[in-house]
């Protein structure tokens, strides 16, 4: 008899840790970092300058 087969085979470990690193990295720019960067006082164009390297972080994964 031939064996039975599977439909799609599970999703392997790095696509999912790549979603979860740029999931990762969009949620500490667009949530972390803003409430971080009010908390210390950090100014606006450099928090607006972290959070584009975050986001092309978030890109790269």
């Amino acid at each position: 008899m031939s064996q039975p087969q599977t439909a799609n085979p599970p999703a392997s470990q790095p696509e999912m840790a790549s979603l979860l690193m740029g999931a990762g990295f969009a949620l500490a720019s667009l949530i972390i970092l803003p409430a971080v960067a009010q908390k210390i006082g950090m100014g606006s164009s450099l928090t607006i300058a972290l959070r584009g390297v975050l986001m092309r972080a978030a890109n790269r994964f």
